[in-house]
C-alpha cells in the first residue's frame, strides 16, 4: 500500500521529535518554548535555489531574533553534507551582494526522512526522496499557526515570510484581523459586531475611531509604532 504523508494542521500542537543538527541535538519544539519558531525544509544541500534561500535567511537572522523567532532548517541529507555546504556558502558564494554569510541556526539531519514525513514535507508528486519547500510558523506555545508550501523549483518569498510572522504577532497582541497586503502601520480589522445593537452603534459612529464599510466590516488605525512596540512578544 502507498504510504501516506499526513500534514499537521493549523491550530494543532507541533509534532515532537528529537534530531541531530548542525548546532547539536535538539528536542523539538520543547527546546524553543517561549519563542516563535519557523521550521522550514529544503530539497537538498548543494543546490542553487536552496543556497539562495539559506543565504537570505542567514542575512535576515538578526531580524527574526528581534521578533523572538528561532529559525530551524531541515533537509533529507546527512550532517557532514550540511556542514560542508554551509562552509561553502560562507567561504565561496557571493550572490546579490550577500557574501561571507554564516548560518548559525540549526539545520536538521533527516536522512531517515522521519521528521519530513512527520510534517508531511515529502510530496510524492514532486519527489519521493526530497522534501518540498515547507514553512511552518509555530508560536511560543508550540502551536502551528500558518503553513506555506512551495514546489522544488520555486524559491520562497522572504518578505512574505517575515510579514506573516509580524502579522500573526500583531493579530494576537491587539485582538484584530489583518486585511489583504497588510503591513505595519496599515489599518486593521476589528472583530465583527456580535449583535444588532453593536452593529448600529458602529454604523452611527460619530467619533471617527472606526471606519465602517458595512455593519460587518470595520477598521481602525493602528500605528506602525504601536505594532513594533509589541512585536516579539
Amino acid at each position: 500500500m502507498e504510504e501516506m504523508n499526513v500534514m499537521p494542521r493549523i491550530g494543532e500542537q507541533a509534532p515532537s521529535f528529537e534530531a541531530v543538527t548542525t548546532q547539536g541535538k535538539i528536542n523539538f519544539p520543547v527546546d524553543y518554548r517561549g519563542k516563535w519558531v519557523i521550521l522550514f525544509s529544503h530539497p537538498a544541500d548543494f543546490t542553487p535555489v536552496c543556497t539562495t534561500e539559506f543565504m537570505t535567511f542567514g542575512k535576515m537572522a538578526a531580524e527574526y531574533e528581534a521578533l523572538n523567532c528561532q529559525l530551524v532548517g531541515l533537509s533529507i541529507d546527512g550532517l557532514y553534507s550540511h556542514i560542508a555546504w554551509l562552509r561553502t556558502i560562507k567561504d565561496k558564494i557571493d550572490y546579490k551582494g550577500m557574501k561571507d554569510i554564516e548560518i548559525k541556526f540549526p539545520l536538521i539531519e533527516d536522512v531517515s526522512m522521519h521528521v519530513a514525513k512527520l510534517y508531511g514535507m515529502v510530496q510524492p508528486g514532486e519527489s519521493e526522496t526530497q522534501a518540498v519547500r515547507a514553512v511552518f510558523f509555530i508560536d511560543s506555545k508550540g502551536i502551528i499557526r500558518t503553513i506555506l508550501y512551495y514546489p522544488l523549483s520555486l524559491g520562497r518569498n522572504f518578505d512574505e515570510i517575515k510579514r506573516v510572522l509580524m502579522g500573526l504577532q500583531t493579530a494576537d497582541n491587539f485582538g484584530v484581523a489583518l486585511p489583504a497586503d497588510w503591513r505595519p502601520g496599515d489599518d486593521v480589522i476589528v472583530p465583527t459586531a456580535g449583535s444588532c445593537g453593536v452593529a448600529k452603534e458602529r454604523m452611527d459612529n460619530k467619533t471617527g475611531e472606526l471606519t465602517c464599510y458595512d455593519w460587518f466590516f470595520c477598521t481602525r488605525k493602528l500605528s506602525k509604532e504601536e505594532v513594533e512596540s509589541k512585536l516579539g512578544k
